[in-house]
């Protein structure tokens, strides 16, 4: 194994980052919901206000950073090599074939990650941080919304949207060489692999 150097120190800092505030908004957007009482309604509305925030800037943050240093180009979609892709994550794994995707440090994603990252990070994140903001400055009288409501659900939806594709992500990264190979690249910034 050779170890190659995938992952940059922002982009792993930009990642885990991300993470921590998705699962902190989880957990103090449930509370506020009612699901729970962990810190107690106004705290969590506060604490989920304020990780809202930090999200909308480290996202912002992000699209400079991607824009500037031209890695957009790696999360472009493509259809080439889409079907075999699916095909290796549908049998292909389960029998130990060879990934049909070899990735450089310039383009670190196969044709299903790029789907999934653009439906991610152009659809499902904006629409959350949209309508969270809406909801946040209707509920304060900022803004006249008729529909609060639908504001709430549409936001409620996002959340188990991005919540199912951070599950989906998480067990992903399970499938390389070994069960936390992955893991210990977005934590190193080396990814081992064969010569």
């Amino acid at each position: 194994m050779k170890k190659v150097y995938m992952y940059s120190k922002f982009e792993r800092l930009w990642h885990w980052l991300q993470a921590f505030l998705i699962f902190f908004l989880a957990l103090t957007g449930f509370e506020v919901h009612g699901s729970y009482s962990l810190m107690g309604y106004e705290t969590a509305t506060l604490f989920h206000i304020y990780a809202g925030i930090a999200l909308v800037v480290l996202f912002i943050f992000g699209i400079f950073w991607f824009c500037t240093t031209r890695i957009w180009k790696a999360y472009v979609p493509t259809r080439v090599g889409l079907v075999e892709q699916a095909m290796f994550y549908a049998k292909g794994i389960f029998k130990n074939e060879p990934h049909p995707y070899h990735k450089t440090p310039e383009m670190k994603l196969n044709p299903l990650q790029r789907l999934s990252y653009i439906a991610f990070g152009a659809f499902m994140l904006p629409v959350m941080l949209i309508s969270g903001i809406l909801y946040l400055l209707s509920v304060n009288g900022v803004i006249a919304f008729e529909s609060v409501i639908w504001l709430s659900i549409i936001h409620t939806f996002f959340t188990f949207a991005i919540l199912a594709f951070v599950i989906a992500h998480v067990y992903m990264t399970t499938m390389g060489h070994t069960i936390f190979a992955e893991t210990k690249a977005m934590i190193t910034g080396y990814e081992e692999e064969e010569h």
